[in-house]
């Protein structure tokens, strides 16, 4: 393990950076949120970090990645805070659970600083996560695995909960006065998606069936959703589990000549303008941005300063429940791909 600089001069000179920073992202006049964002491009421009610690380095893996609109937002998030805490970021992704494992295995071998990864398929990351414990490098989990994370060593994990994310759904569903659903699942085994349509199966007042689809194929979810609307016209609710999944639905329900309303976990600019339009009901956030950039800052806190957020519990991004009314607000964010 790299060791953290001591001294008055070292940590003093942390410090006034980073208190530089925060006072030039703050202010409480009407232009302090374009400083901030322009202080933002500005730092990201010029690649600049706010700290005087040493370039760890720190590895994430997660089980998606490049060109999926979700992870290419908690990647962004990531990026930045690296950039921030002087910190050089590796990044890699797979959806088949073994090769996210030997993945994992790849940094250790490298003996990376501090490692961030998501456990979709939590049992085939135990051993590498043990094998990182192991070998001394802290880890931070994000998005899936909250009840494994704990048990598998990691400082703490960054999400939501997807089970109360499910429930909330529900819930929202009930205030539609919606009597008939569907959860669409495109990710056979991923334990958040089963746990999300639980939830909302746990406190939906009506009949929600779960519908698994091939995910990897746009237009087979398509058709699946279309085939299943049109055999059954009391469907009058469809809950995609991720953002692109939700315009597959959409084409799906004008297919099929439904009225079902079209919801979905995760936002994006397509999710906003969605429900800016009315094609789309409500969208659960989980804010991705914040999981990414969240879990390379406290891996740089516990670094420089042994921090550890949480208490033992996970930290919570989410969810909130984003309708056509909080659109207009958040389409800015979501275009510039931080939302």
């Amino acid at each position: 393990m790299a060791r953290v600089k001591t001294g008055v001069r070292a940590v003093g000179a942390a410090l006034v950076a980073v208190l530089g920073v925060t006072a030039g992202l703050t202010g409480c006049s009407s232009t302090g949120g374009k400083r901030a964002e322009d202080a933002r491009k500005a730092a990201a421009a010029q690649g600049k970090a706010a700290v005087s610690t040493p370039r760890w380095t720190f590895g994430m893996v997660t089980h998606s990645g490049d060109g999926d609109t979700f992870w290419d937002i908690v990647q962004s998030g990531a990026e930045e805070a690296a950039r921030k805490d002087n910190i050089k970021f590796l990044y890699a992704h797979d959806d088949e659970a073994q090769q996210q494992a030997q993945l994992v295995d790849s940094y250790i071998d490298k003996k990376v600083d501090g490692i961030i990864v998501s456990l979709a398929k939590p049992d085939a990351m135990k051993g590498p996560l043990a094998r990182a414990k192991k070998a001394g490098i802290p880890v931070i989990t994000v998005n899936s695995g909250s009840a494994e994370s704990k048990q598998f060593g990691a400082l703490t994990h960054i999400g939501q909960d997807e089970t109360i994310a499910g429930e909330a759904v529900g819930e929202e569903l009930n205030k539609r006065g919606k009597k008939k659903a569907l959860c669409i699942l495109h990710e056979q085994g991923n334990v958040g998606h089963e746990q999300r349509c639980e939830g909302a199966k746990k406190t939906f007042d009506g009949k929600l069936e779960n519908l698994y689809v091939t995910g990897t194929n746009m237009p087979d979810v398509q058709s699946s959703v279309e085939a299943r609307l049109q055999s059954d016209k009391d469907v009058d609710a469809v809950v995609t589990l991720g953002a692109p999944f939700a315009d597959a639905a959409v084409k799906a329900k004008e297919g099929a000549g439904s009225k079902a309303e079209i919801d979905t976990f995760d936002l994006n600019e397509k999710v906003a303008a969605g429900l800016k339009s009315g094609s789309l009901g409500f969208a659960v956030d989980q804010q991705p941005y914040l999981q990414g950039y969240e879990a390379v800052d406290l891996l740089w806190l516990y670094k420089y300063n042994a921090d550890v957020l949480g208490g033992g519990k996970p930290v919570l991004t989410g969810p909130q429940i984003i309708t056509k009314d909080q659109a207009a607000e958040l389409e800015e964010y979501a275009k510039r791909g931080t939302r």
